[in-house]
């Protein structure tokens, strides 16, 4: 079912005051992003014709897509393609899935230091999981698992957090066992929080120390070293949240598990409630009381605001594997652990998932597979509307 409107009427309705009036923070990625969402699938960026492969049904022109991963509207040929790309990686065992989140007091310092503190994000969560399987208190074994940032929350605020997926248990120090867990969700989230916390501040110390914080604007005040280590030692006294979830099903639940996950942006079109009188109205869940379904009324202002919160650097990778599904060492360590699960080749193929690989676009008159036949450019697609003008009048 197709939303009432999108983002991109929102960015077309208000973008061009929203850039005048807020040009002295917004960067040249702000700025693409929101032309290219305000471009995505118009004839500005041109577009196709398509075949059916089947029965030779020739559709109307498409727009292309911005291919933007800010974009609510491209990312689900790249969700597809990523989760078909794991398909071959899933493991016949139970899954675990944590979150680890950073205070809000940490806000501020992320949005300024987005690359680093991302980075240290991925670092020290990763290094917690990998370090608290490893001591044999705990589990006494190597992991692997990947992770995803998502840096919102439902009500579209600056809330980063990594998701990370990994198959319960792991692999004996000689990589000659498979050892299973000795707690229902899979690690102990006392030690997690602790460890975390502690790796994540060492990482704050440590970029301070070599003067790459970026401390402006209501920062500065952190740039003398006492205030600083004040600031950290109130981060020591707060509880950090690492959310663990129990362990769920097999590899068969996996990918559609995943597929909540991967490749999201801050709000879907499917969110968006109302658009009128300057402000968009759009559903969130509050998970504070009881995950209830509510709506909330910001201006388009404010809205593109915390839209624009969520832009990665360029460049940023925001899915990452670590343990033995690190990308230098999967494909000699998996083989070794379905091995150890003792997996055999029918239990395997009947407990893998399959990714849809369905094409993106079916033919509307018998549910073949469309092709594209022509490509056309902007200036084309205006000539041909130009025609179809002059025919109609003619008519």
């Amino acid at each position: 079912m197709q939303p009432p409107f999108e983002v991109a009427d929102i960015i077309r309705a208000a973008g061009k005051d929203f850039i005048e009036k807020y040009r002295s923070w917004l960067t040249s990625l702000h700025l693409k992003v929101l032309s290219a969402v305000a471009r995505c699938r118009t004839a500005a960026l041109g577009g196709h014709r398509d075949r059916c492969s089947r029965c030779g049904h020739v559709a109307a022109i498409s727009y292309n897509s911005c291919r933007n991963r800010h974009c609510p509207k491209c990312l689900n040929h790249a969700r597809k393609k990523w989760l078909s790309a794991r398909q071959g990686e899933l493991l016949a065992v139970p899954y675990a899935h944590l979150v680890f989140t950073i205070p809000h007091a940490l806000s501020s310092l992320a949005l300024q230091n987005k690359q680093l503190l991302y980075a240290l994000l991925f670092r020290a969560s990763a290094a917690t999981l990998l370090e608290i399987a490893a001591d044999p208190k705990h589990l006494g074994a190597e992991i692997g698992f990947f992770s995803i940032l998502h840096t919102w929350g439902q009500n579209l605020l600056h809330h980063p957090h990594i998701h990370c997926v990994v198959p319960v248990g792991g692999l004996s120090p000689d990589s000659r066992a498979w050892i299973s867990p000795q707690y229902r969700f899979f690690l102990p989230g006392g030690a997690l929080r602790r460890v975390f916390r502690g790796k994540y501040i060492s990482g704050l110390k440590r970029a301070y120390r070599e003067g790459k914080l970026c401390l402006a604007g209501d920062l500065q005040s952190l740039a003398d070293k006492k205030a600083f280590l004040s600031f950290l030692r109130l981060l020591h006294q707060r509880q950090w949240v690492v959310y663990a979830k129990p362990p769920f099903g097999g590899a068969h639940h996996v990918l559609n598990y995943l597929a909540r996950y991967t490749h999201r942006v801050a709000i879907s079109n499917h969110r968006l409630v109302a658009l009128s009188d300057g402000k968009v109205t759009f559903r969130w869940k509050d998970y504070a009381h009881g995950n209830r379904q509510k709506l909330m009324t910001v201006s388009m202002d404010e809205f593109l605001r915390r839209f624009l919160l969520h832009t990665l650097p360029r460049g940023f990778v925001r899915i990452r594997f670590f343990g033995y599904m690190a990308n230098r060492r999967r494909a000699t360590l998996l083989p070794i652990c379905r091995r150890l699960i003792a997996a055999n080749s029918e239990s395997e193929k009947s407990d893998t998932a399959r990714a849809d690989d369905r094409p993106a676009w079916l033919c509307p008159r018998c549910s073949g597979s469309m092709v594209v036949i022509q490509r056309l450019t902007a200036d084309q697609i205006a000539w041909e509307a130009f025609r179809r003008i002059e025919v109609a009048d003619t008519s």
